[in-house]
């Protein structure tokens, strides 16, 4: 049996504020960058009434038809070049999510829309095949929901991650997998077999211990605890697992880097990592008016820190900067990851994923192969 989870020292607990909706992150909902109108709140004098207030707003699917699936990148922060997104928007509502300001290229908000008005892809798998089976191309490491997670709640209604999974278990793709969903048990059975033949990696995304914050901070993910379970359950089946503490907030869950990487090394973590909060366009105005709702006490602590690390501002896009930050505080927040995992023997053994064992997929998967 695994150790019991190392307790987490408290922090002040979440302000429950009126105008949150249960069990979503924003409570807001500003206008994309890309608008012609941008509007603004204003009081008009009136309290809101209980018994008429606009109850949380629901799941909405949106069908978004694609050409294509694969987005390749040539960004120098990141170790694949190439990644697959079966959804836009996420319902786990995270209060810091960079990817929420690409919802405005969609003519929606990065707010409540995000996790609220979820694209997906119906054709994505058949899209996938396609590409994979075309003359020039090349495997390399693939990123699999790295930009919104692919194991969300709506993937248990709609499947889409695990039809991806099974054309590129077929074609023997290599792929790296980031996400903070439990729902990835479901797909062990593809997941060992790929392992077998070094072509799979998942990292689980966990960033604090404390309930409260995790509830108040995404509210629609899986616990904490929960996510250890699952990577326990994960490196069991015989598939490299990690853990990234991301992302790293200064002055609200930085203490618990330490807790949380131990946690998930006792259950079979083999690499830990971390990333610094980043905060670009509309996400500068989302997650200040989170903290403000949630830990009004400790809003200016937190954005002052942050700012130190990005020279000043509340962003840094530059590459070599935007992950780590810069600066006295990002380099002892360096150091100390260095330390605890070479504490704890991390990060030692990373093996390039296997792209050899490539084929490409069948173009016609239901008729079956005539030798």
């Amino acid at each position: 049996m695994p150790p019991t989870v190392p307790k987490a020292r408290p922090i002040a607990g979440p302000a429950t504020p009126r105008d949150a909706f249960h069990g979503r992150g924003a409570a807001i909902r500003p206008d994309g960058r890309f608008d012609r109108w941008q509007r603004e709140d204003f009081d008009d004098g009136w309290e809101p009434d209980p018994e008429t207030e606009t109850p949380p707003p629901p799941t909405e699917l949106i069908v978004d038809t694609v050409k294509s699936v694969i987005t390749f990148n040539q960004s120098p922060d990141i170790p694949f070049d190439r990644s697959i997104n079966p959804y836009k928007g996420c319902e786990h509502g995270c209060s810091y999510c960079f990817a929420r300001p690409t919802h405005s290229y969609l003519g929606l908000s990065p707010g409540i829309d995000f996790e609220t008005k979820i694209a997906y892809k119906p054709d994505a798998p058949e899209r996938l095949r396609e590409e994979l089976a075309r003359p020039g191309y090349r495997p390399a490491p693939l990123a699999l929901g790295i930009n919104t997670d692919g194991w969300q709640p709506i993937e248990r209604k709609l499947g889409l991650t695990r039809r991806l999974l099974e054309v590129l278990a077929e074609a023997r793709h290599p792929i790296s997998i980031v996400t903070k969903s439990a729902l990835i048990e479901r797909d062990l059975d593809l997941l060992a077999d790929m392992a077998k033949d070094n072509l799979v990696q998942v990292f689980f995304s966990i960033t604090t211990m404390d309930k409260a914050l995790a509830r108040a901070m995404e509210p629609r993910a899986a616990t904490p605890e929960r996510r250890l379970e699952a990577l326990a359950r994960t490196a069991e089946a015989g598939v490299p697992v990690g853990v990234l503490f991301a992302p790293l907030i200064p002055a609200l869950n930085d203490q618990e880097m330490e807790s949380v990487v131990e946690a998930a090394a006792a259950r079979g973590a083999s690499y830990a990592g971390s990333v610094i909060l980043r905060l670009p366009y509309e996400l500068a105005e989302l997650f200040p008016a989170w903290l403000e709702r949630h830990y009004p006490g400790r809003a200016a602590h937190v954005m002052s820190v942050l700012r130190q690390m990005r020279g000043g501002k509340d962003y840094q896009s530059e590459f070599g900067k935007r992950m780590r930050g810069e600066g006295v505080f990002a380099d002892l927040y360096a150091r100390r990851m260095k330390a605890l995992t070479e504490r704890l023997g991390l990060n030692k053994d990373r093996r390039a994923l296997n792209c050899a064992a490539f084929r490409p997929p069948s173009q016609n998967p239901a008729q079956g192969e005539l030798f």
